[in-house]
C-alpha cells in the first residue's frame, strides 16, 4: 500500500468553480463506505483562519502527531482544497485521473482534522506512521472506517497517478468520488464548518 505524506497535499487547487453535489447512489461494490451520520453544522462561511480553535486544555490532551506530517494550513483551508477538488474530480474525464482526484480531495479532508485535532510530538520522538489515513485513525477513532476505506485506495490512486492504464474503471472512479463527497460533508460537519462557494471573477 502507498504512504500518502502531508506534504503532498498543498498544492494550489486548479478550480475555483463552485460546488455542486453528486446525488449519493449505490456505495462501492468492492469496498463498502462508511455510512454518513448527519451531524448538526454551524451555521456562518467557510473563512480561513475562523475554524473553532481548541481550548488550552483541549490542546494539551490532543493526540500528538509528527511534527511535519501536521499540515501548516488551517481546517477550513484544506476543506475548501478538498471542495475545490472535488469539483475538478466531477469534471475529469479519465477513469483514473478522476479516481486520483477524489481520492485527493479526501486526503486533504483527513489533513483538515489532523490540522483540527491533534499537536505537534515533542522533540526527538519518533513515529513509524508515515500514512495520512493511519494518523487519522489515532487522532479521530470515530472516523476509522473512512480511514480504512480511502487506505485501501491508496494504491491505486498511486497506479493511476503513474499513468499504468485501465487500473481503474469507470465504476470505481464515480464510486470513489460520491464516497469523497460524502466523507468531505460528515468532516465539515463534524469540524463545524459550513463550505460556501467562492464566485468565479
Amino acid at each position: 500500500m502507498a504512504s500518502h505524506t502531508v506534504p503532498s497535499l498543498w498544492p494550489a487547487p486548479s478550480s475555483s468553480v463552485p460546488h455542486q453535489a453528486v446525488p449519493h447512489q449505490a456505495v462501492p461494490h468492492q469496498a463498502v463506505a462508511p455510512r454518513a451520520v448527519p451531524r448538526q453544522v454551524v451555521p456562518g462561511p467557510m473563512v480561513p483562519g475562523l475554524a473553532h480553535a481548541p481550548t488550552a486544555g483541549a490542546r494539551a490532551e490532543a493526540p500528538t502527531v509528527p511534527a511535519h506530517m501536521l499540515p501548516q494550513r488551517t481546517p477550513a483551508q484544506l476543506l475548501t482544497i478538498a471542495r475545490d477538488g472535488l469539483v475538478e474530480a466531477a469534471r475529469t474525464g479519465p477513469d483514473g485521473l478522476r479516481y486520483a482526484a477524489a481520492h485527493l480531495a479526501a486526503l486533504r479532508a483527513a489533513a483538515a482534522v489532523l490540522a483540527a485535532r491533534a499537536r505537534p510530538a515533542p522533540a526527538g520522538r519518533r513515529s513509524r506512521v508515515t500514512s495520512v489515513w493511519s494518523l487519522l485513525v489515532l487522532v479521530a477513532p470515530d472516523f476509522g472506517e473512512w480511514a480504512n476505506y480511502f487506505a485501501l485506495g491508496a494504491a491505486k490512486r498511486a497506479a493511476a497517478e503513474a499513468g499504468i492504464p485501465r487500473v481503474v474503471s469507470p465504476r470505481e472512479a464515480d464510486d470513489l468520488l460520491r464516497a469523497a463527497e460524502q466523507f468531505v460533508a460528515v468532516v465539515e460537519s463534524s469540524l463545524g464548518l459550513v463550505y460556501q462557494p467562492r464566485l468565479a471573477a
